[in-house]
């Protein structure tokens, strides 16, 4: 690890509660991993890793109030799901607190949650290491994921959206259209 990246990570170890901040490691290091295996930038990814949840060290209401202040739009859906608004707020923290200049990361910290149609080789790192990483709690199809994100990432995108669009239906919860959109994308890739 640079130094840069051990102070942005001690500095997230104290502001971020133990087990997202173990989950942050685990993705950092999922997402180097995966890009040693897809010859993508190992720097870049564990530091889109490192900061992809760096906008939850507050609750869901402050990180909206704090994105108003910042002048940060957010969607209708983002504000009818407060789980995904730190995404925005951290690639914004990245840059001004962090001083990432990278659009490359950024963009990967922003659509870490939701993925996007199209995505660049770090965006889906970051999304599919925050999906699989090994702290995660074993849902069905996990394990699945974590065999096939190595030989095929659209692959592993397309089942990990797909997953999240049917965990969140089948639990009447509201779906983000870039989930959607994003699931549409990669299984259309798939015919």
């Amino acid at each position: 690890m640079t130094e840069e990246l051990k102070k942005i990570s001690k500095r997230l170890s104290k502001i971020l509660k133990e087990d997202r901040y173990e989950h942050t490691l685990g993705v950092m290091y999922t997402s180097a991993a995966l890009a040693m295996r897809y010859g993508a930038d190992i720097q870049k990814s564990m530091t889109a890793g490192l900061l992809h949840d760096c906008g939850k060290y507050l609750p869901p209401k402050e990180q909206i109030r704090l994105c108003e202040k910042k002048k940060i739009t957010l969607t209708e859906s983002e504000l009818e799901m407060p789980a995904l608004v730190h995404a925005k707020l951290g690639a914004y923290l990245a840059r001004h607190e962090y001083h990432i200049k990278d659009t490359e990361i950024l963009d990967a910290i922003t659509y870490h949650t939701t993925g996007r149609p199209d995505m660049t080789l770090l965006e889906k790192l970051v999304y599919i290491a925050d999906y699989i990483e090994p702290n995660r709690k074993e849902i069905p199809g996990l394990a699945d994921i974590r065999q096939i994100v190595f030989t095929d990432i659209d692959r592993a995108v397309c089942l990990s959206a797909g997953s999240t669009v049917r965990y969140l239906k089948n639990g009447g919860k509201a779906v983000d259209p870039m989930t959607i959109n994003t699931y549409n994308f990669y299984k259309k890739k798939e015919e």
